[in-house]
């Protein structure tokens, strides 16, 4: 899959080939045979890296993250409302800076949701939340 960022908007696109040909059963069946063991070796490889990287992750783990992305919003919306209370308009240092803000927040928000779609796919273990 790849990731299309249009403003600041990303969605994802699926990019598999999908035969259209009926013609020959018995391809057909062979080809979606392989393409099951080419789909099963990319969730083994993802499962494998991704765990080594991560290791279990916990609703803490998801907990930190959100915060981080929270406060990135906050301050990137902070940022705005300041630069919106001036009576000029904005220069390049302070539209850069209020970029880079909005780029910190889109981040943490697609590594947020990148991290609970690992779990989804069964890349990740989660555990139980720690006890308090």
């Amino acid at each position: 899959m790849s990731s299309v960022v249009t403003s600041s908007y990303r969605r994802t696109v699926s990019d598999h080939f999908e035969p259209q040909d009926d013609s020959d059963p018995a391809a057909q069946r062979r080809l979606r045979g392989l393409l099951e063991q080419i789909d099963y070796t990319a969730f083994a490889s993802n499962r494998e890296v991704v765990a080594q990287m991560l290791g279990t992750v916990d609703v803490a783990k998801f907990q930190r993250l959100a915060v981080a992305a929270a406060h990135a919003r906050a301050a990137w919306v902070a940022e705005a409302v300041a630069l919106s209370q001036r009576s000029h308009l904005l220069g390049p240092a302070e539209v850069s800076r209020l970029a880079h803000l909005r780029s910190a927040f889109e981040e943490l928000t697609e590594a947020y949701e990148a991290m609970r779609r690992m779990v989804e796919r069964g890349y990740l273990n989660c555990g139980p939340a720690p006890a308090a």
